[in-house]
């Protein structure tokens, strides 16, 4: 008896997200934890659940997630952005949808890397006159 499964990687700053679907009863585990241990937030919280509530497609499958990079909030969006990928292997009619809410663009916005002669990316040293 194979079991369906559907995979996909969601990505946000340094965070990464591997999302598994498997057939179930709409628990969300994160980590071997729960949603609600993981998260504090309930923002946090709702930005996971944005793709299931949009698509009514939450109640048939279990939500496994390994996660890692980042904080809580890049975390979150690299979780939506894999749910929403996987979501669209299970049924490609959800793609119009999740395009138009937006939880199919990965996010581009990186932290910036320090430059040479400077204290960070674009803070200078502070000026002294005298």
């Amino acid at each position: 008896m194979s079991q369906v499964n559907y995979n996909a990687v969601g990505r946000r700053k340094q965070a990464i997200a591997r999302v598994r679907l498997v057939a179930g009863d709409g628990k969300i585990v994160i980590n071997k934890r729960d949603i609600d241990s993981y998260f504090g937030l309930e923002t946090l919280k709702m930005t996971v659940r944005q793709p299931l509530t949009l698509t009514n497609a939450g109640k048939g499958f279990d939500i496994l997630v390994n996660v890692h990079g980042g904080g809580l909030s890049g975390q979150a969006g690299a979780i939506r952005h894999g749910i929403s990928r996987a979501l669209i292997k299970v049924d490609p009619e959800l793609r119009p949808a999740l395009k138009q809410a937006g939880f199919l663009t990965r996010d581009p916005r990186m932290k910036e890397r320090k430059k040479y002669g400077l204290k960070a990316a674009r803070r200078a040293p502070q000026f002294s006159k005298r």
